[in-house]
């Protein structure tokens, strides 16, 4: 299932508010629209398959490839799945993940957000994003600073938490790095747009136990969408979070409901449960008009 949304609902309403408070930018956007083309994958990875979770992600990217895409997002953990995650790392250049993802960039003429891996330095393992041009070459990478060691979580025993927040100047707009945990802490993203971010990513592997009633599952799902449409509205930014689906780690499942978020709050894009695309075409003028008309990145 491949689910297209080309955004123009927000657009007349930003365009409204800007009119009302003075803005007149529709000549502006007469002469330059930098419209973004968004493939978002929710995943359902192979426990332990490297190999094969590679190769499906690619089928996903072919299958999409005629969109003249300008970023790819992809879930934490994808090529490895969460069980037993801890033994398949990667070195600190990204190791096959991201060379099988660097020829994808070329090959595809895209920039990719490479879910995550982990990234064994030394001794030490991090939960690490690598950002990738369309060339391949790495223009960054981000490691995971918000480790989940609450609710029973226990990543920090095996991972060392990243200090230093990440953001992209990707060919079509300035990026954001979050990962999965990272949304519950709102100054983080904060952080993100004092440094520019117009799009914010947020590659997860948000689970719940198989054994949740109905209604905690409910309650859990709509904190989950609650919180994207926060981060996107309270920074001004497209909020675009890439969740697993299916079940990563034997107890638990794979919640999805990946999502592309307006500043408006607005939810342009939003899975189900199982294996899909997002896809969407996002202005971004948009994002770069309101941080002239709403200047929020400048207060502490």
């Amino acid at each position: 299932m491949i689910i297209y949304v080309r955004y123009a609902t927000h657009q007349k309403i930003y365009l409204a508010l800007l009119k009302i408070n003075g803005l007149d930018i529709i000549s502006n956007l007469c002469h330059y629209t930098k419209m973004a083309n968004i493939l978002n994958i929710q995943f359902s990875p192979i426990i332990g398959n490297k190999t094969e979770n590679l190769k499906r992600i690619e089928k996903f990217i072919f299958e999409n490839a005629n969109k003249n895409l300008d970023l790819i997002v992809m879930p934490e953990f994808f090529s490895t799945a969460v069980e037993n995650k801890i033994n398949i790392t990667e070195p600190s250049c990204g190791g096959e993940v991201v060379n099988f993802l660097s020829e994808i960039a070329k090959k595809y003429n895209t920039n990719i957000i490479c879910g995550t891996v982990l990234e064994k330095e030394g001794e030490k393992i991090y939960n690490t994003s690598f950002a990738l041009d369309r060339k391949g070459e790495i223009l960054g990478k981000y490691r995971k600073i918000h480790l989940f060691r609450f609710f029973g979580g226990q990543e920090h025993k095996s991972t060392t938490s990243g200090d230093k927040e990440i953001v992209i100047d990707f060919d079509f707009a300035k990026v954001g790095l979050s990962i999965c945990f990272d949304i519950k802490y709102p100054l983080h993203f904060k952080k993100l747009i004092k440094m520019g971010a117009e799009i914010i990513v947020s590659p997860s592997a948000w689970l719940l136990p198989e054994s949740m009633n109905q209604k905690e599952k409910e309650i859990f799902i709509n904190t989950w969408k609650a919180t994207n449409i926060c981060r996107a509205s309270e920074s001004l930014v497209y909020f675009v979070s890439s969740n697993l689906a299916g079940k990563p780690i034997s107890g638990f499942d794979a919640i999805g409901n990946s999502m592309i978020t307006a500043p408006s709050g607005e939810v342009i894009s939003q899975a189900d449960e199982k294996e899909t695309v997002l896809f969407a075409n996002l202005d971004m003028n948009i994002v770069r008009e309101l941080k002239k008309a709403v200047p929020i990145y400048k207060i502490d």
